[in-house]
């Protein structure tokens, strides 16, 4: 061993590394990324789901109700409905996550200690399930009477029911298997197309592709297709593995299942695309890729509840494509809806592809010129 050589190795290295901004920068960034994130905008304490109110009594007991619920912080109230039904086709649609059903008869139900109250929750996700578990242990006025016999916690479960949708045996597999479908989607399809431009570089095909008649956009956009191929038989196998393994239901049409995949993968595809029109190599691609996929997978809700983040972190993680699919897929997966319904989530990722496809030209044309 020659400590002189080895010492030159050890410089020479530290000298590339300081040149390479990419990497310094991926050695401060991931760092303090994810110290932010998983110090600032990770929250278990969910607040603030959206809710939907359906007081048909409309009595001053029912609306104090109301008002207790409220002050809970654990929802807040986003849709105002005349019937349970219109509750229900709330949950569905993915405007809210929990309804609040009041039924005409309340104060009779009240005062006799029957079940008075119903909270509606979207059980397609766990997390909201067990945050409002904490609406039924609001006390009803008038329940005082009840309690003293059977104790208050036992005597409020009684007169406030919660009623789970979708996922009532809280079983984890059937939240985390759709919610797979975009991760592996976003972490292979953006892997694939970041490397596309600079593999042709180093391998010296661009001079070639320079001379060629084809234009930036047919050289992009065939890039892409052949990958789309490729995530929609990913898609199959994570949706035939997990009702196979898991029994995931498949509540919606499997048109639409596909079709929210498909817009996944072009928006990954174009990210990807992005991005290698900034590397300068295979291994700053890689490097860029897993500074996207991280806050993707943290902040999307896929692994931490989205409820919980605070509300600056929220706005940024509706950037990430993941976040907008993740809210189809369950969607349409397990509470049956339509996409036609399920349209700001697809519209914001036409929008992603759109930005992200024209960036990638642009950027590809600087580079020819």
């Amino acid at each position: 061993m020659n400590w002189t050589r080895l010492w030159a190795v050890m410089l020479k290295e530290l000298r590339q590394m300081r040149r390479d901004r990419v990497t310094l920068a991926m050695i401060v960034g991931i760092p303090v990324m994810q110290l932010l994130l998983f110090g600032y905008a990770i929250n278990m304490n969910v607040r603030g789901l959206d809710a939907g109110i359906a007081d048909q009594a409309n009595t001053a007991g029912s609306r104090a109700l109301v008002m207790d619920m409220l002050a809970t912080g654990v929802i807040k109230p986003t849709l105002v409905a005349d019937t349970p039904q219109q509750l229900m086709d709330g949950i569905r649609r993915g405007e809210i996550s929990v309804g609040v059903a009041i039924p005409h008869d309340y104060e009779r139900r009240r005062l006799d200690g029957r079940e008075a109250v119903q909270v509606l929750v979207d059980g397609s996700d766990s997390v909201v399930q067990g945050a409002a578990m904490q609406l039924a242990q609001t006390p009803l006025d008038g329940s005082r009477a009840l309690a003293t016999a059977t104790g208050p916690r036992e005597a409020t479960a009684q007169q406030v029911a919660v009623v789970s949708f979708y996922n009532p045996e809280r079983r984890t597999a059937v939240n985390i298997v759709p919610g797979l479908i975009g991760v592996i989607l976003t972490m292979t399809m953006v892997m694939f197309t970041a490397v596309a431009i600079v593999r042709e570089r180093e391998r010296g095909n661009m001079e070639l592709l320079i001379a060629t008649p084809i234009s930036s956009s047919e050289l992009m956009v065939g890039k892409v297709l052949p990958y789309v191929g490729i995530g929609l038989i990913q898609v199959g196998l994570v949706l035939g593995l997990g009702s196979w393994l898991f029994q995931v239901p498949i509540r919606g049409s499997l048109a639409d299942v596909y079709a929210a995949s498909l817009l996944l993968v072009v928006c990954n595809l174009s990210l990807g695309l992005m991005i290698s029109t900034f590397a300068r190599s295979q291994f700053q691609s890689m490097q860029m890729t897993m500074f996207v996929f991280l806050p993707s997978m943290l902040l999307s809700g896929f692994m931490f509840p989205f409820a919980g983040m605070p509300r600056v972190v929220q706005h940024l993680a509706e950037v990430v494509p993941l976040t907008h699919f993740l809210r189809l897929i369950r969607g349409i997966m397990l509470r049956g809806a339509e996409l036609r319904e399920l349209w700001p989530e697809v519209l914001a990722m036409v929008a992603f592809t759109t930005l992200s496809m024209s960036a990638a030209i642009l950027r590809f044309r600087k580079r020819l010129d």
